[in-house]
């Protein structure tokens, strides 16, 4: 991610500012913004919610905005989104942030060379995305913008575009590929079979051939070719060279010497006047190959992206008055119910209002096995129904369904840049000027002190040099890595909502887990019910039954559902009220009733002593013991189960696994936490923590073992998610968890998290190979392109070999990349 520059001001900015009510707002922000140090003057209108700024010199909007926020209003900014074409190296995604970043109003920018994206944050007073895209092309990068209600039509077009680029550049490859063949045959051949430089010389001519190699590379550099020069030579003139500069200036300076060679002889010293046009031709051919099949491999490598558009429905069938109307996916609304027979896909996110089935729901999940799906159940979009038939009324359409979340997250993080890419920035932003550098001097040296002929040797070693740097394959180093990772993370059911969460969950030492809904089922069971002396069961049942209907409680609700299968009158409960970590309280029939923990019976001057006994041995279980208390006095002990998760002991195992400490937080008692890390193999528990208290326990794991991540489900988790170094939340969870964590994880079971922690470091360990390659590529062989080998082993390499070795260095990095494909997490 890349701020930008301040700017300078050709005029007043104008910003919106959220959250203003009467003068008084108007003033402390005219106040605050007045206070930034570059701001000449500032006026802001309650009725338009704007603030016009004027500045003295160059435009600090990143310190406006921020003084509006500290002062406690927002000024909102605008997310655009871009295709970018054309872009072939790490210095043009740099060309590309920097005019983007050049728009006024634009604060913040970041490109993506693997996807061809672009992200781009501004305050939408003060520009538009049309603006900012106009900026890009105008810098030599086609620019598009992306709408943010295009979905997946909008994205699958996006794909037939890249599809379109890759048979161009087939087409390319191909037609040079046929030219190139003689000019190879005619130069190369002459040199190698006697027979055809006999040819060569008795039937065509020196000179006839010269100018057939001529006509041939010149239809090659100025047709499939062009591309190269059409990009590179005004990338050289703006002063911001990429690699297409260094392939145009390489063939180009290999043409113009051949050219002149031919037609022009006597402008050359005796000797030196010899033609380099198959190393031209050579040199743009090879590189188209290298070109087209890096696109076609990264084409590959956002497969899994184009997998989950192709999950979306085309169209659902809605009731309209009693009949089941075929209609298109685009007019189907929230409120609409939907007709869903055997076999067909779930169009859009609902839920059941009548019938039964069994819905596939792997693609959400990765669990292979159906869930059974009755009335008030959930359904999720693009999931398929196996045997049964349901209607449900639809709840979510369009971007806000599963499935398009789902979308959304992984293009985020695709279009992610991790920390390890600063590095890369800051070596590729004096890298291709360096090259040039390094061009110009090997030629300058070759010309003085090489031998003879120096003139042809200094060309040709200086060629070698400008084509056999490659910033291609530094600039694909990491973005592809990501983008392959992450679309395997997301066929896997892991979610990486934030990019730099991959780099940061590689090197996490330890993992805190909740208990319940994370190793446990979170479906709690009442299992016993033990009244005390002068309270019977039904009785003492009912009262409690009352109090925890009123709670949205998991195991208010277990309780509540055992009175009734059990056919208890359940009298309505009065006053009711929530001790958080505590117990619940209320009124029922006129009596004081009190249901929670041990501690909360101590609170209220109840002596739980009698069911002490019962409680450990419960405890042991990893059982939880609660007690109720009716008009102060104790009344029974509640015994409530919360069953571990099927694949929990495998998850911990799994884990273990990848060398992590393992600590289970929760609020249960401790020898019930105790029972149940005991039962799933976790060494370590943090037990009768409240909700407040899981942020403190996690800050207290960190100081112990280091980099912590945290796994929860609940929206009490949701603070501890924010303050781990990675918080995972379960898919199956609640919103608020989700939107607190870095990675989320949409299958039910602890098993994803092992998942997203071996997939983070196979994702790492991936780019570290692909820097290493394209770093160690060029310290090792440029200098051999400039002549190092030649002093000692009279060895000069040909530019013909320098651009197959660039054009295999950025294919050997995406197919490294691919390789992350293949990436199968530890069964559990």
């Amino acid at each position: 991610m890349s701020s930008g520059p301040a700017k300078s001001a050709s005029g007043p900015v104008s910003l919106p500012v959220k959250g203003m009510h009467c003068a008084s707002c108007v003033g402390r922000v005219e106040k605050a913004i007045g206070a930034v140090p570059g701001v000449g003057s500032v006026a802001v209108n309650l009725a338009t919610e704007q603030a016009s700024v004027s500045f003295l010199g160059p435009a600090n909007l990143e310190g406006v905005i921020e003084a509006i926020n500290k002062a406690g209003y927002a000024s909102v900014l605008t997310t655009a989104q871009f295709s970018i074409d054309k872009m072939s190296c790490d210095a043009c995604v740099k060309t590309v942030e920097e005019a983007f970043r050049s728009v006024e109003g634009v604060v913040e920018a970041r490109v993506n060379l693997a996807t061809g994206a672009g992200s781009v944050r501004f305050v939408s007073g003060a520009t538009t995305a049309a603006a900012i895209a106009r900026a890009a092309t105008e810098a030599g990068y086609p620019t598009r913008e992306i709408k943010p209600d295009a979905g997946a039509g909008a994205q699958e077009h996006e794909h037939q575009h890249d599809h379109g680029d890759w048979g161009d550049l087939t087409r390319a490859t191909l037609l040079a590929l046929v030219l190139m063949a003689p000019v190879v045959a005619l130069e190369m051949g002459s040199h190698i079979f006697p027979a055809v430089h006999m040819f060569v010389m008795d039937r065509i001519g020196v000179e006839t051939s010269r100018i057939i190699e001529f006509a041939l590379t010149a239809l090659i550099l100025f047709g499939p070719g062009w591309r190269f020069f059409k990009s590179g030579i005004p990338a050289l003139l703006r002063g911001a060279p990429e690699m297409n500069a260094l392939v145009a200036l390489g063939s180009g300076a290999a043409f113009a010497y051949s050219t002149l060679a031919t037609f022009a002889p006597s402008l050359f010293p005796v000797g030196t006047n010899d033609v380099y046009f198959e190393s031209a031709a050579v040199i743009v051919t090879l590189i188209l190959v290298g070109r087209t099949l890096e696109a076609r491999a990264k084409g590959r490598a956002g497969a899994a992206i184009q997998r989950l558009i192709g999950l979306k429905a085309q169209s659902a069938f809605v009731l309209r008055d009693g009949a089941a109307v075929e209609t298109p996916l685009d007019d189907v609304v929230v409120g609409d119910v939907v007709r869903v027979r055997p076999g067909e896909k779930i169009p859009v996110d609902g839920k059941v209002v009548e019938g039964s089935s069994f819905v596939d729901e792997s693609m959400l999940t990765g669990e292979p096995q159906p869930v059974a799906k009755g009335v008030g159940a959930d359904v999720v979009g693009a999931t398929i129904n196996t045997t049964g038939s349901f209607s449900f009324k639809v709840t979510k359409t369009g971007a806000d369904t599963a499935l398009a979340r789902i979308i959304r997250m992984v293009e985020q993080a695709q279009g992610a840049k991790l920390p390890i890419q600063a590095l890369v920035d800051k070596v590729t932003g004096w890298f291709v000027p360096a090259v040039i550098a390094v061009a110009l001097l090997t030629f300058a040296l070759w010309l003085l002190f090489g031998p003879a002929p120096a003139l042809s040797h200094a060309l040709v070693a200086m060629v070698a040099v400008l084509i056999i740097a490659c910033p291609c394959a530094m600039g694909l180093a990491t973005p592809i890595s990501i983008l392959v990772g992450t679309g395997r993370g997301a066929e896997l059911g892991v979610l990486f909502r934030k990019g730099a969460a991959l780099q940061e969950l590689s090197s996490v030492k330890a993992m805190a887990l909740d208990k319940t809904g994370t190793i446990t089922r979170g479906v709690p069971e009442l299992v016993d019910f033990l009244p005390a002396p002068g309270f019977s069961r039904a009785e003492a049942l009912a009262l409690v039954a009352a109090v925890e209907a009123r709670s949205e409680h998991p195991v208010a609700a277990a309780i509540a559902a055992a009175a009734v299968k059990e056919g208890l009158r359940v009298p309505p409960a009065e006053g009711f009220s929530a001790r958080p970590g505590l117990g619940v309280e209320a009124n029922v029939d006129g009596r004081h009733v009190a249901i929670g923990a041990d501690r909360f019976m101590a609170a209220l001057g109840v002596d739980a002593g009698p069911f002490a006994e019962a409680a450990a041995r419960f405890g042991a279980q990893a059982q939880s013991p609660l007690y109720a208390a009716i008009d102060g006095k104790l009344a029974a002990l509640i015994v409530v189960a919360d069953p571990v998760a099927d694949g929990a002991r495998a998850a911990v195992a799994a884990l273990h696994a990848e060398g992590l400490k393992l600590v289970m937080v929760t609020g249960d008692n401790k020898k019930t936490a105790a029972a149940i890390a005991k039962a799933v193999g976790v060494e370590d528990v943090i037990a009768e923590v409240l909700p407040e208290g899981k942020v403190e326990a996690v800050r207290e794991i960190k100081a112990r073992y280091g980099a912590t991540g945290f796994v929860g489900d609940g929206i009490n988790d949701a603070p501890a998610l924010a303050a781990a170094d990675v918080g995972l939340a379960i898919g199956a969870g609640t919103d608020v968890a989700i939107e607190a964590a870095d990675v989320v994880l949409s299958g039910r079971d602890l098993g994803a998290a092992a998942s997203a922690v071996a997939l983070s470091r196979a994702t790492m360990r991936n780019i570290k190979e692909n820097l290493f390659w394209a770093f160690a590529y060029n310290v090792v062989l440029i200098p051999v392109a400039a002549g190092a080998l030649y002093p000692a082993f009279g060895i000069l390499l040909s530019p013909m070999l320098a651009a197959g070795a660039m054009a295999f260095s950025s294919v050997f990095v995406v197919l490294n990349a691919l390789r992350l494909r293949r990436f199968a997490p530890a069964k559990t």
